[in-house]
């Protein structure tokens, strides 16, 4: 069975709207857990950023409420070209 693959790399935008919100990884995976993603560490928000997992919906939603941005800022693909 093949592997789905992500046809946004959404983890440059994570860490982009991270630093922008002048957060560490750590931080956010605190405040993931306090909305409710309670499975949620720094371990395993770091493999989303580098683009090894694919995220969990509800993940999803808890980051756009932590980064206070729309889904198209999350799924933006002008930082694919962006060094």
């Amino acid at each position: 069975m093949d592997k789905l693959r992500q046809d946004v790399n959404i983890g440059k935008n994570f860490r982009k709207l991270r630093k922008a919100c002048q957060l560490t990884q750590e931080e956010v995976s605190a405040k993931m857990q306090i909305l409710g993603c309670a499975d949620m560490t720094r371990a395993l928000y770091s493999r989303y950023e580098t683009g090894e997992l694919n995220i969990k919906i509800t993940h999803l939603r808890a980051l756009k409420q932590i980064f206070r941005c729309s889904y198209d800022d999350i799924l933006d693909e002008s930082s694919e070209t962006e060094k």
